[in-house]
């Protein structure tokens, strides 16, 4: 659907002229509540179709489909005060003593949530706006994200909310190389808008023979978010998979002590990008051991991570250059990986792959826990021929992975891989920053081909000068 940045740039253009959604942040947040109720509302009328004994939590007064989505229906005061003065105190209110996930989750979304908008008008433009798109009937289950990902592009900086959205070649590549399987657990500890557990949701819909085992997808790819609006973006996401109640628990991964984590929260594969460049809060560092405490969110994440992997577990994860390297704790943490895991593989992909949000050079890790590392494949992803960077209107693409997919099964040195072994590691202080002994040999040709030519013109250059002061002399 090729209109969809058009129709949210247009939603968002109408949330600004209203006096309550006057910042970019406060305009996610209202099509964030917006988008969860039209499409679980969508998906609600769908499972009572499908399954007589289905009743949703929503009362029928209250679904999209009885108050918004008629292009004329209730708007000015009347529709603010439906809103504020009925929608969201019963939403916020279910009964949840029955245990249904489904009604928990409307509940959560709605108690931590406000209708920002303040004119009727505005907010019914913007419904209408957002009836334009018919999640149902398209083919592109990626829409959502697009949305989303429209939206955060506008802002200055992803520091606004903290959040990065994970370009889905990159979480499409890593998914197929971890390949998931039919009951496994699957966990992302830190999912965002559930970019990660979408793609492995996708990835194993391919084998899925049963509606048994659809309903176990849900069950088994799990996350952990515990920002208000990502939440509700991934759940929303999940719903729009049809995963009818999303696994994903509303917390803080890093505030439990490692050791009150049980067996039962040990999980086969880890699919991640966590948060990185961020100091933790709430002093969560000491539920980590004394010799991995660290303020740094990354470091931590991979303490957490090899922790809740089951033996013989798999993860890909990204990381950026900085936990690759660094002395103290930071060596302590890569140590601690290399002891208890096999880091197999590391990718390494140009800075500009999460431009607009940051240019910070990441690495995307694969590894098993249960035996040490002895040796480490490295591969350079190199940008396309002729970009000089990925933007937003050049993003990475998966085709771009194909050598790479090729290569990953049938090994060998080139001109983008090379292999690092654990005795070098060790003389290197376990420093994984590894640069491509191959691109240095080549940059260094290439700048002495750059130098030479910059002589070069700097020499025609004062040439010319020095032939026009020669006429003004005369």
């Amino acid at each position: 659907m090729s209109n969809i940045s058009s129709i949210v740039k247009s939603a968002r253009n109408i949330m600004r002229q209203d006096t309550g959604t006057g910042s970019d942040e406060l305009r996610i947040l209202q099509l964030g509540w917006m988008l969860f109720l039209k499409i679980i509302s969508d998906k609600d009328e769908e499972l009572e179709l499908l399954d007589d004994d289905y009743i949703s939590p929503i009362p029928p007064e209250l679904r999209w489909q009885a108050w918004a989505a008629d292009d004329e229906g209730i708007t000015g005061d009347e529709l603010i005060s439906f809103v504020n003065d009925q929608l969201f105190p019963t939403l916020a209110n279910l009964d949840l003593s029955t245990g249904n996930r489904r009604a928990l989750l409307i509940h959560e979304v709605f108690a931590d949530n406000y209708n920002y908008m303040k004119k009727g008008v505005h907010l019914r433009q913007v419904i209408n706006k957002l009836n334009e798109i018919d999640f149902n009937d398209s083919k592109d289950l990626h829409l959502f994200g697009q949305i989303y990902e429209t939206f955060l592009s506008e802002l200055q900086s992803a520091g606004t909310l903290g959040e990065f959205y994970t370009p889905r070649a990159v979480t499409q590549l890593m998914t197929e190389m971890v390949n998931p399987q039919q009951g496994e657990t699957l966990l992302d500890p830190a999912c965002g808008t559930g970019g990660f557990l979408t793609a492995a949701i996708e990835h194993l819909k391919q084998s899925t023979t049963s509606g048994e085992q659809h309903e176990a997808i849900g069950h088994h790819v799990r996350g952990w978010e515990y920002k208000p609006l990502p939440y509700m973006l991934a759940n929303t996401n999940l719903i729009l998979h049809d995963i009818t109640t999303p696994n994903i628990l509303y917390s803080d991964s890093l505030e439990r002590s490692l050791s009150e984590y049980s067996h039962a929260d040990r999980v086969d594969i880890i699919l991640a990008n966590p948060p990185f460049g961020g100091v933790v809060s709430n002093n969560n560092e000491n539920n980590f051991p004394q010799r991995y405490r660290t303020k740094e969110s990354a470091d931590l994440f991979l303490i957490l991570m090899i922790h809740l992997l089951k033996p013989g577990g798999r993860a890909a994860i990204v990381l950026p250059d900085g936990s690759l390297t660094g002395d103290g704790v930071k060596q302590r943490i890569r140590q601690k990986l290399l002891d208890d895991c096999n880091l197999h593989t590391i990718v390494r992909l140009p800075n500009s792959v999460f431009q607009p949000y940051a240019s910070v050079a990441t690495n995307l890790l694969f590894f098993t826990k249960g035996e040490p590392t002895q040796t480490i494949w490295y591969y350079e992803h190199q940008l396309p021929e002729g970009y000089k960077a990925y933007s937003k209107t050049k993003p990475i693409q998966v085709g771009e992975f194909a050598n790479l997919k090729a290569w990953w099964h049938d090994r060998s040195a080139n001109e983008q891989a090379w292999q690092v072994d654990r005795t070098t590691l060790e003389t290197n202080v376990y420093n994984l920053d590894i640069k491509n002994p191959h691109r240095s040999q080549v940059e260094r040709q290439l700048s002495s081909g750059e130098l030479l030519q910059r002589l070069h013109h700097s020499f025609a250059k004062s040439d010319a000068l020095l032939k026009q002061l020669q006429q003004e002399l005369r």
